[in-house]
């Protein structure tokens, strides 16, 4: 699950989140060059036992594409510790001018998002992608829409086709910039038709009023709007439990009520605390056309 990920939120690393193999192979590229160009380190995270054991053809980059991407005069700029010329720095700084510092770093964050918009539009450029910050999928005039980010993302969209072939206004808001938030872009994301939202978390921070990406979420909205949009938020997949298609339908359905449940989870039985949600219905959504079998072997070394 992403609990590793979020306690590493005030570090000042950059965070990018990809949904599948070949996203980590295409966002790995645009870490690299925007960690480079923005002089902020980054995490590029994807989910364990799910993307990372995931058995899926991957078309990978060549560096010689890679290197014709590199901004050469930041990298020129890059001050790597070398043993072949060794430096000490940073190796005390004292509270008279910590603050001051940390203040004074503001501009790269500031200025990140665009950096690795720029170059994400590389990476669109060469192999005809559409990577934003916060991509959208669903229906345009959507009314319930998702906030997600990992490997969830792809279960979704496939429960979003099935959904919205039905006639259901639904959407999905895919974080792929976690840090620093761009807010601006989050809200360019969301249909002007939205009038709830659920947040789906895949960590637990017991104590906290919420989450970490509904609580970012929820400052996004504040005095936008969608400031009016009924939110609540919810966990999944922790400990790689699996999230099916009916349990993201439980999360859509929750949030279209007239009172949600805030704070739920989805694929377990919650009978301490209560706040599982009752799957009703659990749909094949294998595309139409699509042969799905099963081999069975019996007996012997030719199994």
């Amino acid at each position: 699950d992403h609990s590793d990920v979020m306690a590493c939120r005030q570090t000042g690393y950059a965070m990018l989140a990809s949904t599948n193999p070949q996203e980590c192979m295409d966002l790995g590229a645009v870490a690299h060059l925007a960690t480079i160009k923005g002089s902020v380190p980054f995490v590029h995270f994807f989910d364990g036992f799910r993307t990372s054991h995931e058995i899926r053809k991957v078309a990978c980059w060549d560096y010689q594409e890679l290197a014709g991407m590199v901004d050469q005069d930041a990298l020129a700029k890059f001050r790597a510790l070398n043993p072949e010329h060794p430096v000490l720095r940073g190796s005390a700084q004292n509270p008279d001018i910590f603050f001051q510092t940390r203040e004074a770093a503001n501009q790269y964050y500031q200025k990140l998002p665009e950096v690795v918009e720029a170059c994400m539009a590389q990476v669109n450029e060469k192999i005809g992608t559409d990577y934003r910050l916060f991509n959208y999928y669903g229906a345009p005039d959507a009314e319930t829409v998702m906030v997600a980010m990992g490997s969830l993302c792809d279960a979704a969209e496939e429960t979003i086709d099935y959904l919205t072939a039905k006639g259901e206004k639904v959407g999905l808001v895919k974080v792929r910039l976690y840090r620093p938030f761009a807010t601006d872009r989050f809200l360019a994301a969301i249909p002007a038709t939205c009038k709830n939202i659920v947040v789906m978390d895949r960590c637990k921070e017991p104590g906290a009023p919420g989450e970490p990406l509904y609580l970012d979420v929820m400052t996004a909205l504040m005095g936008s709007p969608f400031a009016s949009c009924k939110v609540c938020g919810g966990r999944y997949g922790l400990g790689s439990k699996d999230t099916t298609p009916g349990g993201i339908i439980a999360a859509f359905r929750n949030a279209m009520a007239d009172k949600p449940v805030n704070g739920f989870t989805i694929n377990i039985v919650d009978d301490v605390t209560g706040l599982s949600l009752p799957i009703a219905e659990e749909p094949d959504i294998v595309p139409a056309g699509t042969t799905s079998c099963k081999f069975w072997g019996l007996g012997g070394d030719g199994t």
